[in-house]
């Protein structure tokens, strides 16, 4: 059997001394889609981090594809894992479609120049995410929403094996956010893929995720989804009384 794409095993994550999961279990195996789930404040990003490789975690070990992440290449974590940030921010001018390319550093040698397929592949990425025609445009006079696309195409453009995404849906319409998680859900069931994403909005977490991992007060709860987005136990996640309503997709949750 192959090996998860990521595996975290007695996992403790801290920041500034507060503890955001301790002694926690997770195995993401190809074609999963998982959400992270808590309130403001619970260590989402921090645990998204420190799963991508960016922090250490307290104790426990973390690999990624059978391999341990601590001693693992930063190269090789970039070809396999892709991040995406929850805020896009853009210190020098660049157009759209250099920022794009960044995406294909990866798979480049020290000063080797993105090439004829390399320019496809970011160009795929922009109609991908609805930006074609933006390629000459500088990042920095781009709307929110459309700084986000750009950031995922740039995600999509890295072509990684596991997707690690911190609130993807933020700054998107409705019709984008759709769209968008539609197309990463496809990608990763398709090929050998998985998702983990940061998300607030419960029901794009019930909408595209298969398993769960929340986070309250310290402690991290993670499997099935359906077993774990119940009206009962996100209630007493977030603090608010939900109620479970039946929708062509599955439960949605409204509060009560």
């Amino acid at each position: 059997m192959s090996a998860p794409l990521l595996a975290a095993r007695g996992l403790t994550v801290t920041i500034a001394g507060i503890r955001v999961c301790s002694g926690l279990d997770l195995t993401v195996e190809p074609g999963q889609c998982w959400a992270i789930l808590g309130r403001n404040g619970t260590g989402k990003t921090t645990l998204l981090h420190t799963l991508s490789g960016l922090r250490r975690p307290a104790a426990g070990t973390i690999e990624i594809l059978g391999r341990p992440l601590a001693v693992t290449s930063r190269r090789d974590i970039a070809r396999l894992r892709g991040l995406l940030a929850q805020d896009d921010s853009d210190a020098f001018p660049a157009t759209v479609l250099e920022t794009v390319l960044i995406g294909r550093h990866p798979h480049l040698s020290r000063w080797q120049l993105e090439g004829a397929e390399d320019l496809r592949i970011a160009r795929d990425a922009l109609a991908a995410t609805d930006m074609t025609g933006t390629e000459a445009r500088d990042v920095r006079t781009l709307s929110g929403g459309e700084r986000r696309r750009v950031a995922l195409a740039a995600l999509l453009a890295q072509q990684p094996q596991l997707f690690l995404l911190d609130e993807p849906s933020s700054h998107l319409d409705l019709a984008h956010q759709f769209a968008l998680l539609d197309r990463l859900a496809e990608a990763v069931r398709r090929g050998a893929k998985a998702l983990v994403m940061v998300v607030h909005d419960i029901n794009l977490a019930t909408r595209y995720c298969d398993h769960a991992l929340l986070l309250a007060d310290g402690a991290a709860l993670a499997g099935p989804a359906p077993e774990l987005l119940r009206a009962e136990r996100l209630s007493a996640v977030f603090g608010v009384e939900l109620k479970a309503v039946e929708g062509p997709r599955g439960s949605l949750f409204v509060p009560q």
